[in-house]
């Protein structure tokens, strides 16, 4: 099968949105599907374009037997509201032409990710043009999220925008998203079932797995003693020192200024240790209302070749939400947490998918309760059984239910469907809850 990919953020060299598309690229190429790319120079988390690339030249590369163009666009250095609609506007100009120059190729399927919804129109002008099949994958339901956290407002441009959000979903043969919930979200907005599919982020379990003696002894030998030795040690943390561990982005969908009050509350604990992991417009204000904290450190985002050594670095992941942001995204790092065999803590009202996913392998506390928050790692600080027993279950979830070839296989069946015209498999009831 021939395959149009067409994605903004393709990094597969890093953890979130970017590495799922690289990974399905290549998981793809590797099953003999012909893929072909379109994306743009990655940017993201850093808003800078990232050495090697260029902003303003369109650049062909080969990887993993993938075939992937890059077209020149803009990349604000302040992420503002403007900003950002400007950036994924000349995305969408720049990207016309890529796209239009695969008509002589002729994929059987173009499967598109949002963000951003700004390239939906081309796509499906484009496939309506040849006869071919349209996919749109929702990662972010961004004109909800947009307005839901206050980057864009008015009554009447919100009526507008879900109107023409409407249109357009409605336009794709495919519409396919990663919760149950969101799947919900989709139903709302006029996609019937035999559209849908459920297709939520995953894991490599192999890749991303516990520390076991066996791996403590490898990195022993390169660090020191303990699997997290090197990271400990760049950051100055004793190694009989609780490690809470943020790692993803640092964005306005995270709430992510409520650690620094954790931290903050955590301070005469001096046996607990924040690390938080990440790049992005949040980062700069988090790390001034940390500048006086000792128990705070902070790394720039790793490459996935020291990801297993990073998560395994935590005694306890910390997953904050915005209230507001709930059930319009399910965060793709709360997979590799889980995986990691490591207890978790989100801030996440029970009513949603996230709180009911983690309550099961972790603790749940509200969005925003910095003292609510502090609290919990105080009391699992204290109870080393009760993290080892949230840490098996979270993985025994991930191998369950988050297992990168299972849900590629089940995706792979679904593009089948598609292009022969088939309606989508529907869901079974217990597999929808399990979702």
């Amino acid at each position: 099968m021939k395959i149009l990919l067409y994605s903004m953020n393709f990094t597969p060299e890093l953890a979130g949105i970017g590495k799922y598309s690289g990974e399905m690229a290549d998981w793809l190429a590797a099953r003999g599907h012909e893929v072909r790319v379109i994306a743009a120079p990655p940017s993201f988390p850093h808003w800078a374009v990232f050495e090697g690339y260029s902003a303003w030249a369109y650049r062909k590369t080969e990887r993993n037997g993938v075939t992937i163009w890059r077209a020149p666009t803009w990349v604000p250095s302040r992420p503002r509201a403007l900003a950002r609609m400007a950036h994924l506007f000349s995305f969408m100009l720049s990207s016309m032409p890529l796209l239009l120059a695969q008509a002589r190729w002729r994929p059987d399927l173009v499967f598109v990710v949002e963000p951003p919804l700004f390239c939906a129109p081309a796509v499906l002008f484009f496939s309506k043009m040849l006869g071919i099949k349209s996919w749109l994958h929702i990662q972010d339901y961004e004109v909800d999220a947009a307005f839901g956290l206050g980057l864009v407002r008015g009554a009447g441009v919100r009526r507008l925008a879900l109107s023409v959000e409407r249109w357009l979903l409605r336009g794709f043969n495919r519409v396919s998203t990663i919760s149950a919930a969101m799947v919900d979200k989709a139903k709302s907005k006029g996609i019937g079932e035999s559209r849908l599919v459920l297709f939520p982020n995953w894991v490599d379990l192999s890749a991303i797995r516990p520390i076991t003696d066996a791996m403590e002894a490898t990195q022993a030998a390169l660090h020191g003693p303990g699997a997290d030795a090197g990271f400990r040690a760049r950051l100055g943390i004793p190694a009989d020192a609780l490690v809470v561990l943020y790692a993803g982005s640092l964005g306005t969908k995270q709430g992510i200024e409520v650690l620094a009050e954790a931290a903050r509350l955590l301070v005469y604990a001096r046996n607990i240790h924040f690390v938080i992991c990440g790049n992005g417009p949040s980062r700069e204000p988090l790390m001034s209302a940390c500048i006086r904290l000792t128990n705070v450190h902070f790394l720039d985002l790793q490459p996935v070749e020291r990801l297993n050594e990073l998560l395994g670095m935590a005694d306890i992941h910390v997953l904050p939400q915005r209230a507001d942001a709930a059930d319009l995204v399910m965060p793709s790092k709360l997979a590799g947490m889980l995986a990691s065999g490591k207890a978790v803590i989100v801030t996440a009202h029970p009513g949603t998918e996230l709180g009911h996913v983690v309550s099961g392998c972790g603790l749940v506390v509200p969005p925003g309760d910095a003292a609510a928050l502090a609290e919990a790692i105080e009391q699992l600080a204290l109870a080393p059984t009760v993290r080892e027993a949230l840490g098996a279950a979270g993985r025994a979830f991930a191998q369950a239910e988050l297992d990168q070839n299972a849900i590629l296989s089940r995706f792979e069946q679904e593009m089948f469907r598609c292009v022969a015209g088939a309606a989508t498999q529907p869901l079974s009831p217990s597999a929808e809850s399990k979702a």
